[in-house]
């Protein structure tokens, strides 16, 4: 089952950045991690404003991939990093259909 995580993150001490878009993507790639938008041109079109300076989106072909990215002991310092100099909300979410109406997803 395929696995979005979904990063906004609203950046408070740019000294962790570069570091981080330099070595973290080939440390998700280790667990099948494909990076689908890395960006901050972020458009709020309804609900209450984000102070996000970038949102990610990586794919992960399951869970187990996306959580083993995450505890990645490569990953640890800059996990630490980025905790530590932005505002972080991520999110796994699977590839299914909450509602159970979307032909082409599986009904969760």
């Amino acid at each position: 089952m395929t696995v979005y995580l979904i990063g906004a993150v609203e950046i408070t001490d740019e000294s962790w950045v570069s570091g981080y878009a330099v070595n973290v993507h080939d440390i998700a790639h280790k667990h099948g991690g494909k990076y689908l938008s890395r960006s901050g041109n972020i458009t709020h079109v309804e609900g209450e404003p984000s102070n996000a300076s970038l949102i990610a989106l990586v794919e992960f072909p399951t869970m187990d991939d996306a959580q083993a990215f995450l505890n990645d002991p490569d990953y640890k310092e800059h996990r630490k990093s980025r905790m530590e100099g932005s505002i972080s909300n991520l999110h796994l979410i699977d590839d299914t259909d909450a509602a159970g109406t979307i032909p082409y997803l599986k009904k969760s």
